[in-house]
């Protein structure tokens, strides 16, 4: 059991749209650099994932190259396992009602404007194109016994209980 959490054992690292150095080297090589040393926790915030639905529904890359993508993951994330990393997958599901009440309120809240972004709104109008690709990722990604946790969203307090629960009972296992 875990008796006391050391905030110097874990890294968030949070992935925006690629800078022009990380569009120089291939899609994962952003991804490898962020990875923790053997014995520390790291958190992504979006990642490869979100790299092939951005590019599968912006059109910025073809079938098949979408296609060598999902199997690049699977590579990589098998050379990571080999290499003792453990990996959890979550997607945070959120109904499509939901998605448009957390858009009214970050527009209608000045202290959650920050997280305001127009292209959310134009991104909501492709909702099942984005699921199609969600869907996908999660289907061609959940290889090499490394499953996804679909979490349901909507309730930001169940959110995180059963992700807390998932990551606790993982690292008891481990």
């Amino acid at each position: 059991m875990i008796s006391a959490f050391n905030p110097a054992w874990c890294n968030v690292t949070a992935f925006k749209q690629p800078t022009s150095e990380e569009l120089s080297h291939d899609f994962l090589w952003r991804i490898h650099r962020a990875v923790p040393p053997i014995g520390f926790v790291g958190v992504f915030n979006r990642s490869h994932y979100e790299d092939i639905v951005e590019a599968r529904n912006q059109k910025l890359v073809s079938k098949s190259e979408l296609d060598k993508r999902y199997n690049h993951i699977n590579c990589f994330e098998k050379i990571l396992t080999e290499n003792r990393v453990k990996i959890i997958k979550f997607f945070l599901h959120i109904s499509k009602k939901e998605q448009k009440k957390q858009l009214d309120e970050r527009a209608s809240d000045p202290e959650k404007r920050w997280k305001e972004d127009t292209r959310d709104y134009k991104r909501r109008k492709k909702w099942q194109e984005y699921l199609k690709a969600y869907t996908d990722v999660i289907t061609y990604c959940g290889i090499n016994n490394l499953p996804w946790y679909v979490i349901p969203s909507n309730k930001k307090w169940f959110r995180n209980w059963i992700i807390a629960k998932i990551i606790c009972d993982t690292l008891q296992d481990l």
